[in-house]
């Protein structure tokens, strides 16, 4: 799902593509979800919408949004979804997204999954917004365009990791810690606490601090709480900067090993330092981490559930030694060799099986004059008959 590094990149193409310009006209499909769960309708937001200009957009965490020349405002969420904000003309998304898409899909217009879409004035402008899921929300925020983070549902959400820099401190984040009794994943997941952090972005921060994702987060110390708050500053900041394009990412990162579990084209079950990855589970919640790195320090809570990742099919096979041309042909006359002894040492084997009729019909005679095994003296009997039986059912 979009998370503070995608919304980074929506609101990036909105300020430059959008702001400035006057909306001409806007529909929206009727979603009871997408706009109903949030108290207003389809219809409610493309009237909002037409004629306005455009002042400014703006993002805090998951959570991005339109400044309008007048009220209400639309605050847009993309919840667990991989929802978009596609703009005619332009590629905005990240290489990945387009590769799930058919590609009769990509440059379609509308979109598939469209939710609202505007069209601007000369130079005209196509925007929309996708929500393949439902999961996204649509609402309408009524208040002077300076003072939307002052209302529900922004207020209620914790500092952007990225734009609040003079909030998000490192001992901002220790109180947190401190006054929690939560695996340090949950935690760091919780938008209450901190705007932005989705599934990727926790693992990531965790990985590089080198902390255990289950551990309770307030049984790490001073100096793995500063690894953590370098860490979450260096993540988010870099992965927004570069506009969460994930081919700038850095290649030692586990974003680029987390998202399957030894699925062909996903992850290998190493990193390239050859650290071995695993998935843990708690309460339907999955984590990426090296175990060899991100070691236990203190409590970690209970009922986990571990999986390593299996290595990939391909490297789990046998690589082939380059061998000389004369090496293959001396290894070839061996394996001949050896072939041809074994043949000669099967022909006795063969030949003692293959006996002739006579013999077969002189044995077939000479067993049924033999005495029936119960006819045996008295001493014998019980062994004889206990040893053969047994023989023929085991």
């Amino acid at each position: 799902m979009p998370e503070i590094a995608e919304v980074a990149r929506i609101v990036h193409y909105l300020r430059l593509h959008l702001v400035g310009k006057t909306i001409k006209s806007a529909t929206a499909i009727e979603d009871s979800n997408v706009f109903g769960k949030v108290g207003t309708t389809g219809p409610e937001v493309a009237a909002a919408l037409t004629g306005k200009k455009v002042l400014s957009a703006g993002t805090q965490g998951k959570y991005f949004w339109l400044v309008l020349d007048k009220p209400p405002h639309p605050v847009m969420h993309f919840g667990m979804t991989a929802g978009w904000i596609h703009i005619k003309g332009d590629r905005t998304a990240y290489t990945n997204y387009y590769k799930k898409m058919k590609p009769e899909e990509i440059d379609m217009w509308p979109p598939k999954y469209w939710k609202f879409q505007l069209k601007t004035e000369d130079p005209a402008v196509e925007v929309a917004f996708t929500d393949p899921r439902r999961f996204g929300r649509v609402r309408l925020v009524n208040c002077p365009g300076g003072d939307i983070r002052k209302y529900s549902p922004l207020v209620e959400n914790g500092p952007d990791p990225v734009v609040d820099t003079d909030i998000f401190t490192e001992d901002f984040l220790k109180e947190k810690m401190y006054s929690r009794h939560v695996p340090i994943k949950a935690l760091l997941l919780d938008q209450a606490v901190i705007s932005g952090i989705g599934n990727w972005v926790g693992d990531e921060v965790l990985f590089q601090a080198g902390l255990h994702p289950e551990q309770y987060c307030d049984d790490f110390s001073d100096e793995q709480i500063k690894k953590l708050y370098e860490s979450i500053r260096h993540v988010c900041q870099f992965a927004v900067d570069k506009l969460g394009d994930s081919d700038q990412f850095p290649e030692d990162w586990l974003f680029h090993y987390r998202w399957s579990k030894g699925a062909k084209g996903g992850a290998h079950g190493h990193l390239p330092s050859g650290e071995r990855l695993a998935f843990l589970t708690v309460g339907g919640r999955t984590s990426c981490y090296a175990p060899d790195r991100q070691k236990k320090s203190g409590r970690v809570v209970p009922g986990v559930k571990e999986e390593l990742i299996e290595s990939d099919p391909e490297e789990s096979k046998p690589k082939k030694t380059a061998k000389s041309k004369v090496a293959k042909g001396e290894e070839g006359q061996a394996q001949t060799k050896t072939k041809r002894k074994a043949e000669e040492d099967e022909k006795p084997a063969k030949r003692s099986k293959a006996a002739p009729k006579q013999q077969l019909a002189a044995r077939s005679k000479t067993s049924k004059t033999e005495k029936p095994l119960v006819e045996s003296t008295e001493v014998d009997s019980g062994r004889r008959r206990s040893g053969r039986l047994q023989g023929k059912t085991g």
